[in-house]
Formats: C-alpha cells, sequence, structure tokens
C-alpha cells in the first residue's frame, strides 16, 4: 500500500513540475519576442537567427536560478529556439530520421511511424490554439491558408514533407494534422532491393521499361509507397530530357538537372485565383517537356494526362489510389468522368489501353512492410473491359515472429508485348527472363 502511494505521489510531483515547467517556457518565450528586435532580424540568416534567440533565451534563464537546474535550463533554451524560429513540438520529431510519418489528433495526442509500426510520440502541444499556431505557421510558410473560412490544407515542410491539416469546425477535438516525411535523398536502386521491396529481375525490367520510355501507372494505398517509387523510378530516366512535374504538394525529388516543378494553388480568401492540376497539365504540354510526372491523378486532368501519353509524350509517369493494378484501371475511366467531357467509354478504354503501358501496385503488407506486389502490362481494350496480363507478383505465404509479411517475388510466365519496343531500344532482355523461377535456367544474370 505504501509503495503505491509513493507511485502515486511521484507521478503527481512529476505532472507539478512539468506544469511549471511549461509554464515558465510560455512566460519566458512571450518575454523573448519581446525583447527580440525584430525588423534586425529579417536581415540575418537562419543560423545567426538561432545563435541570437539562443543568446537571448540564456540571458532569460539566468534571470531565474532558483527554479532551473542545468539539465532543464539546457532543455528549456532548445525548447524556446524551436517554439520561436521553428515548430515548437515538432521539431525534436521532424529532427528524428527513423520516423516516417507524424500524426496529431488534437493537441494531447500525438502519434509516429517508426519502421512501419505506430507509437506514442512522447510530445504534446499546450492547448488547441497552440496546435493551430503551428498549423498555421506551416500554410503560411508555402503561401497557403487555414481559417474556419478555409479549413483544409496540403502544404509542405522546407525538407520536403508533406502536410496534410484540418481544423475546427470538420474536426471536432482539435486540429488534425498528418505529416508524411521524406528522406533527405530519395531511396536508390540499391536500398529498395536491399530493402527487399522488389526483386532484381523486376528492378531490372522496369528501369528498361523507363529507358524505353514506355508510360508506367503506379498505383496503392494510402502510404504504400507510390511516391517513394516514382522518386526511384526517376532516377532511370536520362539526364539529356526535359521533365515537367506536377503536384498539389510538391515531394518529388528528381536528381536530373533539368526539371520544371509546377504546384497548384487553392483559391485565396474571395475564392479567386486557383490553380488546379489541369490548367497547369494544359499549360506544361507548351513548355516542350520531354516527359510529364504527375504526383497524382485525382480529378479531370487524367484526361488530359491520357490525351498527353497519347501525342508524343512517352516515358510520363503518375500515380493512382487503388487496390490493384485491375482497380487502378477502373478508377482512370471513373476519374476521365470528372474531366466533364462527354466521351463515350469505348474511346477512354482505348485511350487508357493505347497511353498506360504498365501498372505496377505497392502495397503497405502486414507489419508495415512496403513490396511491388504486381507488374502488370496492359495488353487492349475489348468489350467495354481492360485486358492486362501480370508479369511479376508478390506471393505471401506467412508472417514472421515479428509479424511481417513473408513471401517470394516470381515472374508469372507471361512475355510481355513491350519485350520487341525493349530491344529495338538495345535492351535486351530474354524471354526466359520471365519464366517462373521452377523453370528458369539456374544462374541467369541481371544488371541494374
Amino acid at each position: 500500500m505504501q509503495t503505491k502511494t509513493r507511485v502515486a505521489d511521484l507521478r503527481e510531483n512529476s505532472s507539478d513540475i512539468e506544469q511549471r515547467f511549461s509554464q515558465l517556457k510560455r512566460d519566458l518565450h512571450q518575454r523573448l519576442v519581446q525583447s527580440i528586435d525584430l525588423t534586425a532580424l529579417r536581415t540575418m540568416e537562419e543560423q545567426q537567427l538561432r545563435h541570437e534567440f539562443r543568446k537571448g533565451a540564456e540571458e532569460l534563464c539566468r534571470q531565474r536560478p532558483d527554479l532551473l537546474g542545468l539539465a532543464e535550463r539546457r532543455r528549456l533554451i532548445d525548447e524556446l529556439i524551436d517554439e520561436t524560429l521553428g515548430l515548437g513540438p515538432l521539431e525534436t520529431l521532424l529532427r528524428d530520421p527513423t520516423i516516417t510519418d507524424i500524426l496529431i489528433n488534437g493537441p494531447r495526442q500525438v502519434f509516429v511511424e517508426r519502421r512501419g509500426k505506430l507509437e506514442a510520440a512522447g510530445v504534446t502541444f499546450h492547448s488547441d490554439e497552440h496546435l493551430l499556431q503551428v498549423v498555421q505557421k506551416i500554410a503560411s510558410r508555402v503561401g497557403r491558408r487555414i481559417d474556419e473560412s478555409s479549413p483544409m490544407v496540403d502544404a509542405r515542410l522546407p525538407d520536403g514533407s508533406r502536410v496534410n491539416a484540418i481544423i475546427r469546425p470538420l474536426a471536432l477535438d482539435g486540429a488534425l494534422v498528418s505529416i508524411r516525411r521524406f528522406g533527405d535523398q530519395p531511396l536508390r536502386p540499391i536500398d529498395l532491393l536491399e530493402k527487399n521491396a522488389l526483386s532484381q529481375e523486376m528492378l531490372a525490367f522496369l528501369a528498361a521499361c523507363i529507358e524505353a520510355r514506355l508510360n508506367i501507372l503506379i498505383s496503392g494505398g494510402t502510404g504504400s509507397g507510390k511516391t517513394t517509387l516514382l522518386n526511384m523510378l526517376s532516377s532511370f530516366i536520362s539526364a539529356n530530357q526535359r521533365i515537367v512535374t506536377i503536384e498539389d504538394a510538391a515531394e518529388l525529388k528528381l536528381q536530373q538537372p533539368h526539371v520544371a516543378r509546377l504546384e497548384t494553388r487553392p483559391a485565396n480568401a474571395e475564392g479567386q485565383g486557383a490553380v488546379g492540376p489541369r490548367e497547369l497539365l494544359k499549360n506544361a504540354l507548351r513548355m516542350r517537356p520531354d516527359r510529364i510526372i504527375v504526383g497524382e491523378c485525382r480529378g479531370g486532368e487524367t484526361l488530359d494526362m491520357l490525351q498527353a501519353m497519347n501525342t508524343g509524350h512517352d516515358g510520363s509517369l503518375t500515380t493512382v489510389h487503388s487496390n490493384s493494378a485491375q482497380d487502378a484501371l477502373s478508377r482512370l475511366q471513373m476519374l476521365v468522368g470528372l474531366s466533364g467531357s462527354e466521351i463515350p467509354m469505348w474511346y477512354i478504354d482505348r485511350q487508357i489501353a493505347s497511353g498506360v503501358h504498365l501498372v505496377v501496385h505497392v502495397a503497405r503488407l502486414s507489419g508495415g512492410i512496403r513490396k511491388i506486389v504486381q507488374i502488370s502490362e496492359l495488353q487492349s481494350a475489348r468489350d467495354g473491359r481492360l485486358e492486362t496480363n501480370d508479369l511479376f507478383r508478390f506471393e505471401q505465404t506467412g508472417v514472421n515472429e515479428q509479424g511481417e509479411a513473408q513471401g517470394s517475388f516470381r515472374p508469372t510466365g507471361a512475355v510481355p508485348k513491350c519485350l520487341d519496343r525493349l530491344r529495338s531500344c538495345g535492351l535486351n532482355l530474354s524471354t526466359a527472363f520471365f519464366q517462373p523461377i521452377a523453370s528458369a535456367p539456374v544462374g541467369r544474370g541481371v544488371e541494374v
């Protein structure tokens, strides 16, 4: 009984200390902002800014020696700088390279994803207002706004991370924020091989298809790795080609020297000035692109993308949300209908069949691991149905002790009709390359 009482007393004492710490931080933060010449700060680099703020924070902390130990003072100074110049509690999470997603459900519930698994982040915001201030700071940095009249926003952080936020009155329990993080450098082909996200044969085939300028549709669910795969595949594009990218929130990191990046723009406070992906895609066709990459097809721009693929812009790439390769094509049919054009279905099917060469489907499997589970080639449009051939599949056989999906990548035995096109480009892949493993020749070599 005494032990339980001591534990309860320690928890209560710890809570009181944390509350006093938070209150002190808010007080010092207000005094710090008031003591700094904000006009002079506009001419400073970020490193110099942090230096000046650190000096000011240290001086304020020295005035409260009775309330702070050395460790607490260091923590308080770091948090004051993050609060003033950065994104407050988010800064420590954004500095952690193992975190891939940050999910905020109101000021008191913050979760992160590490290695495919969700866990509590261990940080909180002071209040709804504190969280809203951070969200508005993120939006304002990229020229976007979020308030009661416009309660949803898509934005990006300086490191390329994608942010989606929705606030009251639509979010009932405080702001909801989802941050999808991307590394400083996009994953290389060798990285995906090491993560067993695809086989060496699949990688070599996809690399050849990019070089031969096949149009590729990447499909998958939310968080399955579509953008990561798109970034990786783009690394096989020749450096002497002009690429135009179109995105809602810029997150692609292409390595080529000749990339023209376009980003959509929401409407202003008066509901004017919005520029959507369809307008950008039409303009991109006048920019002499060798290839067009659309971050995601989600509306009427799908029709314009298909027309571009069918009118000399081979080698284009895009992504779409779906549950399988076949579902991705059905979704394209639906999205074309959102263009508002009165186009018969047989014509839409013909545009898809002649414009899209491959569908690469990625999935997030048990244990949070991500893999390419299907590579399909479009064959034709017949009797109101788009016919496809699966070339490679991931066959799951179970899960390991950590709950992660186990299985193997297998060719189906179907020989792609694009093989002649690959060979005409000097990319010689033999038909044996696509034979099932059981009958495939031993020791076949693949160079990536």
